[in-house]
């Protein structure tokens, strides 16, 4: 299918946001073929949600039946499903996956509206993906509409038609970020590509293999513009607070950063920053780990990245784009502190069944501020956060560091280089045994030490009982909240690891006040000796 670009609509309005401006502005493609307008209805339907209504229009033999019969069997995911044109009946239903409820409606020999009512067609249409033939026919509706009009165009070939689509009723900024996704994945050479849904991570955050005819692959990373929360503290939202990353900016700013660096970071093969859409390399997925853990070899090799990072001077602001650079905000107290607290507002009320005083919510909040003032470091470092087995690639073809693939670094700022080191060996789902951790630390003051002969390990080793007791906290309260307030029990199943490295850290002496809390207040995340 082809994009001849926007269709002329007259001079817009100064200030027009981006709905009103997509429904006046169709998209208009080109699709030579009838297996072009299959290809279009298979694209579209990743957009439809329940309670969306499809408006197919255009004259007979236009190709309703066609793009209607490509999205059902890709809503139902049986590319071999009978779908015959609901002419006769008006209304045909189907199951999609999932559960998903779809309605396929032929309104020409409609009769009039009460022929709707003696059908049951608001009930059945309630909560499904609707598509109607013939929506002139159908009383006024509100609610996410997609308006497709297909027209004969004779001049470019018997079979070619153009579609021009129309998005009203909130539909206008999904269909804006289709167009762009079609633009990018064509102009980046990946439109023929099998697009297929990898399983994403705990961000809102999505992620799709494209695979050619060849079968060469690469990543497609959806992340549009996260708007702002509520605010929580201060005036200020939850990712403010916590130093998320709000755009894709941040993710393509580390990426090329890191690739400078030497780093196997993913090339970026395709972008559009603004819709939040990159293609990027495909790194693979053969993991630092197996069955039985950690692979020694393998997490040496990340040791020794963290130690290479660490021990070069790093800047604070990075670009981009051209005129356009992003600087890494600062792990600061505020966000150190805020996520410890995820555990009070989280993992104590709902998993340990404690809530707890304000007293005691305020003594917990003082504990940790005296000791986490205490871990300044001297040259803050990238701390990429999320420095952890399900984001590190093996690539045994490469040599040395760039063995190690890095994929998740989109939330990194800069803090103490403790924090990734920790954030590897105490790895909330991978056992990592005390002995296997402490060797590995040596590792990494030895690689320090290379580069820099007065590395303070002393002073790392403080700092990294401190950030690794401040990180499982975090982890405690964030799969308790994943599991109440999202509905993914699953992260539950990590909770005795992370409860097991917490106990581990809080017994350095540098977080003697800290353990004392937890053993007043939650005993049971500290056993007795």
């Amino acid at each position: 299918m082809t994009d001849p670009g926007p269709a002329r609509a007259g001079n817009e309005d100064a200030g027009v946001d981006r709905e009103a401006m997509d429904a006046r502005t169709p998209w208009e493609i080109m699709l030579p073929d009838e297996s072009a307008t299959e290809d279009l209805g298979r694209f579209l339907a990743e957009l439809l949600r329940p309670g969306d209504l499809v408006a197919l229009s255009g004259g007979l033999g236009g190709g309703k039946t066609t793009l209607a019969r490509a999205l059902i069997r890709e809503l139902t995911g049986d590319p071999e499903l009978e779908v015959p044109s609901p002419t006769f009946t008006l209304i045909q239903p189907y199951e999609g996956r999932d559960g998903l409820a779809l309605v396929h409606a032929d309104l020409y020999r409609l009769r009039g509206p009460d022929e709707l009512v003696e059908l049951g067609f608001d009930e059945l249409t309630e909560r499904a993906i609707t598509l109607v033939e013939w929506p002139d026919r159908l009383p006024p509706r509100s609610g996410p509409t997609l308006a497709i009009d297909l027209a004969l165009k004779p001049e470019f070939g018997d079979t070619a038609r153009l579609a021009r689509l129309i998005g009203g009723g909130g539909m206008g900024e999904r269909l804006h970020r289709a167009r762009a996704l079609r633009a990018l994945l064509d102009r980046s050479g990946w439109g023929e590509a099998v697009r297929t849904p990898m399983q994403g991570d705990a961000s809102s955050r999505a992620y799709e293999r494209l695979t050619q005819a060849d079968g060469s692959t690469a990543i497609l990373m959806i992340a549009p513009a996260r708007p702002d929360g509520p605010p929580v503290r201060d005036g200020k939202p939850y990712s403010a607070i916590v130093k998320l990353a709000e755009s894709v900016h941040a993710f393509v700013a580390m990426d090329r950063a890191l690739r400078a660096l030497g780093l196997s970071a993913p090339k970026i093969l395709g972008e559009d920053l603004e819709a939040g859409l990159l293609i990027l390399e495909d790194l693979g997925s053969e993991p630092v780990v197996d069955a039985n853990g950690p692979r020694p070899e393998r997490y040496a090799e990340a040791v020794k990245v963290l130690a290479r990072l660490h021990g070069t001077a790093l800047p604070a602001v990075l670009p981009v784009a051209e005129g356009r650079d992003y600087a890494l905000p600062p792990y600061d107290l505020e966000a150190l502190l805020f996520e410890a607290e995820l555990l009070v507002d989280w993992y104590a009320p709902h998993i340990a069944g404690t809530p707890l005083s304000e007293a005691q919510r305020s003594a917990f909040t003082a504990a940790w501020t005296e000791v986490l003032d205490g871990i300044t470091p001297e040259r803050p470092t990238w701390v990429l956060r999320d420095f952890h087995s399900p984001n590190l690639i093996w690539l045994p073809e490469r040599d040395g560091l760039e063995r190690i693939g890095l994929i998740d670094f989109q939330d990194a700022v800069l803090g103490h280089p403790a924090y990734d080191v920790a954030s590897l060996l105490q790895d909330a789902r991978v056992d990592a045994s005390a002995e296997f951790e402490l060797r590995l630390l040596g590792l990494y003051a030895r690689e320090r030490k290379l580069r820099e002969p007065d590395f303070d390990m002393q002073g790392f080793a403080r700092a990294y009982a401190v950030l690794a007791a401040q990180r499982a906290t975090k982890i405690l309260g964030i799969f308790a909240r994943l599991d109440r307030r999202d509905g993914k029990p699953g992260y539950l199943a990590h909770l005795p690891r992370i409860e097991g490295y917490l106990n581990r850290n809080l017994a350095h002496p540098a977080l003697a006040g800290v353990r004392a809390w937890y053993e007043t207040c939650l005993p049971r995340l500290v056993p007795a000796a």
